[in-house]
């Protein structure tokens, strides 16, 4: 092979997307030592997005003190970048990885929002809000919170929503939100197009992954149902079943509420500001991969925008991942052309992320040499 792409996203809770490139990288340097190799840490919106468009047009990451989904105090941080574009990943301030213990009817986004204020105040001229990763079900309403939006319950007293308390909303006042963020253009990069609430919505297909048991999925849902009808009433915003509205908990919906942000696939966003399409001229093979690829993969996760524009151009697409779940086999419809999993012992997660660099690499070894061999089978 003369060139190889690495274009992973992060292993949520384990490896950043740039040390899964680092080791692929090593696993390409030991079976083809004269290949070129060009990685691509990407991201879909969730967390390593930052640092993916950091690495592509330069910029500084700005630290920020912040509130983190348990009330915590978190270092957290925003990339800054040269044309005065602030890209903040809700997951700093608000991410699954930061939630001790895991309960999404109790987490908050209230530190996304000072993260936008503390952008607002470094004369940041656009916003890119990268949703993914998140620990929160509280449909935005924690940064909106923290930006002036005001919310009332049924006794006229002020408070934050979090999952738990969306269904205590009585009346949602938007008078105060921070003059400058009312009017910054917003674009939020989300890394899946799921509806609010219902069957398909943040509650149904995400709250289990964050902590909830059934009866919390019910609640949850119900919760963020109820949101979608004060909003509607009290700003004029329909997002029940907005594209994105149910990505990050329902942030997706809370920006397009109350930053009338537009909601796009974070995905083709960084692709085409990586130059993705460039790079791929002259490429053997792609590599991608994720922490989990399921049915949900093919709805602009990172392994289904890069197979999109790898397969347009006849460039074969192989995902390595952490796990494999129900309904990963549409992903090869996009072109994706096989799907490998790093897990090589049968180990509960806590385990398995302790050893997920090796068996990253490991993993990506057995496909190379299986390309190796078929290389030379074709040359005899």
């Amino acid at each position: 092979m003369k060139k190889i792409i690495l274009a992973p996203d992060s292993f949520k809770g384990t490896m950043t997307s740039a040390e899964v490139c680092g080791e692929l990288a090593a696993a390409i340097r030991g079976i083809y030592p004269q290949t070129e190799v060009v990685s691509l840490p990407v991201a879909d919106g969730g967390e390593g997005s930052v640092d993916a468009f950091l690495a592509a047009v330069g910029g500084e990451k700005v630290p920020v003190d912040c509130t983190g989904p348990n009330g915590q105090r978190v270092a957290a941080g925003y990339g800054l970048l040269p044309d005065g574009t602030a890209v903040v990943e809700m997951a700093a301030a608000a991410g699954y990885s930061l939630a001790n213990p895991k309960n999404p009817e109790r987490t908050t986004t209230f530190g996304v929002g000072e993260l936008l204020r503390h952008a607002v105040g470094r004369g940041a001229k656009r916003i890119v809000m990268c949703l993914g990763g998140s620990a929160t079900n509280d449909g935005g309403c924690g940064a909106a919170a923290a930006c002036g939006v005001r919310f009332y319950d049924a006794r006229g007293a002020v408070f934050t929503p979090v999952g738990g308390t969306l269904k205590d909303i009585a009346r949602i006042d938007v008078s105060e939100l921070d003059r400058t963020l009312a009017v910054l253009p917003m674009i939020t990069m989300c890394d899946i197009d799921n509806p609010l609430c219902g069957k398909a919505g943040a509650a149904a297909v995400f709250g289990p992954q964050k902590g909830a048991d059934e009866a919390m999925v019910h609640r949850l849902d119900g919760g963020l149902a109820h949101l979608a009808d004060v909003l509607e009433r009290d700003c004029g915003a329909v997002v029940r079943d907005l594209p994105g509205a149910g990505a990050a908990g329902g942030m997706g919906a809370g920006m397009a509420a109350f930053f009338k942000s537009r909601l796009q696939m974070g995905i083709e966003t960084v692709l085409d500001t990586v130059g993705f399409e460039e790079k791929l001229s002259g490429a053997d093979i792609v590599f991608t991969g994720e922490g989990r690829l399921d049915d949900q993969s093919r709805r602009g996760k990172v392994a289904a925008g890069v197979a999109r524009r790898a397969g347009a151009r006849g460039v074969p697409v192989i995902a390595i991942v952490g796990d494999i779940g129900e309904g990963a086999e549409t992903i090869y419809g996009l072109g994706v052309t096989a799907v490998f999993s790093i897990n090589r012992v049968a180990v509960p997660y806590e385990q398995a992320r302790l050893r997920s660099r090796r068996d990253l690499r490991a993993t990506a070894e057995d496909v190379l040499r299986l390309c190796r061999s078929l290389e030379i089978q074709r040359k005899l």
